[in-house]
């Protein structure tokens, strides 16, 4: 078991995919067997996507892997997870989603300086394939400029 000092897992799949319209930085309420694996960077967020449930943030599918020296306190991999957010972002957040074709997705995990962790999400607008071939072609562009 090798904990790592920074944390950083990102949702490659995430920019891609969508358009970022607006980001915030919520913490998690999590139990002591998911921080551990948070620590030895046990994530997959490929599907991970947020929902609102009686005026609280919840993220589904964020695969937190069981610790591996977890008896039978271990966690459920795949529960959900409440975000912590100021009320005014919360009500921010709830009344941007009534839009049609927008989403809130986890774009990545981190652990900050006080050993918390944090979840950074996005208000996202889901790409066309056209879009996904433009932003092809910017990376390529950018990193062709980047050579010389």
């Amino acid at each position: 078991m090798k904990l790592q000092k920074t944390v950083n897992i990102k949702n490659k799949k995430a920019s891609f995919e969508y358009f970022f319209l607006d980001e915030y930085t919520a913490g998690m309420v999590l139990t002591g067997t998911e921080i551990k694996s948070i620590r030895e960077a046990k994530v997959s967020m490929a599907d991970a996507y947020c929902i609102f449930h009686r005026g609280e943030l919840f993220v589904k599918n964020l695969n937190i892997s069981k610790y591996d020296n977890g008896t039978y306190y271990n966690h459920d991999p795949l529960r959900e997870r409440k975000l912590l957010l100021s009320r005014k972002e919360l009500r921010k957040l709830e009344g941007k989603l009534t839009d049609k074709g927008l989403t809130i997705i986890p774009t990545r995990l981190f652990i900050n300086d006080r050993g918390l962790a944090k979840l950074d999400i996005a208000l996202a607008k889901g790409k066309k394939l056209y879009d996904k071939r433009e932003s092809i072609k910017e990376k390529d562009i950018k990193r062709d400029q980047e050579r010389f």
